[in-house]
């Protein structure tokens, strides 16, 4: 079935690395390196949604921005439909923008707070077709402002007279405006209240359904990430530790990673919720500048041994079910 689908992203092992300044006065002193993504694989079919989950700092925003270009790749590629998205001038990449969008995490701060709704929503357009009428952009930004549920009396107003929820619809009109092929939402209901949370993720569903979009899609929530996805990443200090079909993951965890995160989920029933085993990380999260030699969770992980120090594991597995563990095999 998976055959059947049509390949749009096709990610190979990708490296985001930053250099930090030393702060030594010693004038021989070598900069740091930070290495936010430290090289992840992964493909995206037409219409599917993968979601991608973590603690904070594990490299999920970073691993967003470099597949846009908004932060620039150390190594790997990033084939968009046939192009390495990672190779393209600036020219050339401006005008792959409009098939790939992103919706953000904060939803006020990603508004220009002195534009109206409607300039916010026809700003692409005007960018990419400035040979559009006043009337024509007018048209189309009533129509998408309808799509995600914006009346249109509210045309005229500014982004600070509206909910989080209301401002992140306006961000989702802006992301569509275009027609994209992908978006990529960054902890796009994170910053909104449970409820309003649903409303979002159901919006952002029915539209795919009816556009034909691919999603890859950021959380924390790993109850928003079943509900939405079809395939999850799981990642840990810039690393992929997990990647599987949504049902195999949430019913078959196999990283200790992975189902440390699983057990930390609230369930709704009282009764399971306080009969259930949660495994408790030890320690901190290490520096993305100095990571652990061998396997990176190896400092935290209840079944590490002498040996997850010498060799780094590799994702081993199928296209169902993919696992990076020395002591899992698939």
């Amino acid at each position: 079935m998976e055959a059947e689908k049509k390949l749009i992203l096709d990610i190979k092992d990708l490296k985001v690395h930053f250099t930090i300044p030393s702060k030594s006065i010693l004038p021989w002193a070598k900069p740091a390196k930070l290495k936010a993504v430290d090289g992840v694989s992964i493909q995206l079919f037409e219409g599917e949604t993968l979601g991608v989950v973590g603690e904070s700092g594990c490299g999920k925003s970073t691993l967003a921005r470099a597949i846009i270009g908004l932060v620039e790749s150390t190594e790997g590629s990033v084939m968009w439909l046939g192009d390495d998205l990672t190779q393209l001038d600036d020219k050339v990449m401006r005008l792959k923008r409009k098939e790939i969008q992103m919706i953000f995490q904060d939803p006020l701060a990603s508004l220009n707070p002195r534009m109206s709704v409607g300039d916010i929503i026809a700003e692409p357009l005007r960018t990419f077709y400035p040979k559009l009428s006043k009337a024509e952009v007018k048209e189309q930004v009533k129509e998408m402002m309808d799509k995600v549920g914006l009346l249109p009396n509210v045309i005229n107003r500014y982004p600070h007279e509206f909910s989080g929820g209301q401002c992140q619809r306006i961000g989702i009109a802006r992301a569509l405006i275009l027609k994209p092929k992908m978006i990529i939402c960054d902890e796009p209901v994170s910053a909104l209240d449970v409820s309003i949370q649903a409303q979002v993720v159901n919006l952002l569903k029915e539209l795919q359904k009816e556009l034909g979009l691919s999603l890859v899609f950021i959380a924390h929530d790993l109850s928003v990430v079943k509900h939405i996805s079809d395939r999850v990443l799981v990642m840990y200090l810039g690393n992929e530790v997990e990647f599987a079909e949504c049902k195999a993951l949430f019913d078959d965890p196999k990283h200790p990673y992975t189902k440390a995160l699983m057990s930390a989920v609230p369930i709704p029933d009282p009764k399971l919720e306080r009969g259930k085993k949660v495994e408790m990380l030890e320690g901190d999260l290490p520096s993305p500048i100095n990571p652990p030699s061998g396997c990176v969770f190896r400092t935290r992980c209840p079944q590490a041994d002498a040996g997850c120090a010498q060799k780094r594991p590799q994702l081993q597995g199928g296209f169902e079910h993919a696992v990076s563990c020395l002591k899992v095999t698939m």
